[in-house]
């Protein structure tokens, strides 16, 4: 389903003591996509906000402090969906193992090297990883001219 404006979408990289990243293996919407948490950004919610109550939804975790780190626009997922996002990444350690809370809109929860990202991979997580990994905020994608 298309809109005509893009959407706002919250992503977040939870980093464990290992520095390995948690991610979901996604059902419903974004299947079969390998993806970070997150979700929509709601009226009125703050990035920081919105990124506590997804990952309390999706896993369990209570974070606290985290903290933006990217913005992606995630053109890849409009071409192939139609859907336009425009996703702000947030970054949080967290201890101990996810709960799988949402079995509806994913399978489970595994522990990965950032480098060694699963496939296939969402758009806005795999661009989000990327910025992380290079210490930069946003990564023009190939197909998009730096202007």
């Amino acid at each position: 389903m298309s809109t005509p404006y893009p959407r706002v979408g919250v992503g977040v990289i939870l980093t464990n003591a290992e520095g390995r990243v948690l991610l979901g293996k996604r059902k419903g919407s974004h299947a079969p996509y390998w993806s970070i948490a997150g979700g929509h950004l709601e009226l009125g919610e703050s990035f920081e906000s919105a990124a506590i109550r997804e990952v309390a939804e999706e896993t369990g975790f209570v974070i606290k402090a985290p903290r933006v780190i990217a913005v992606t626009n995630n053109l890849e997922t409009w071409s192939e969906s139609g859907l336009h996002y425009i996703s702000v990444t947030l970054l949080a350690e967290v201890e101990g193992e996810p709960q799988l809370l949402e079995p509806e809109k994913c399978e489970g929860w595994i522990w990965c090297d950032p480098r060694e990202l699963p496939e296939p991979h969402f758009d806005a997580s795999r661009q989000s990883i990327a910025c992380w990994l290079a210490g930069r905020c946003y990564l023009p994608q190939p197909s998009q001219p730096a202007i």
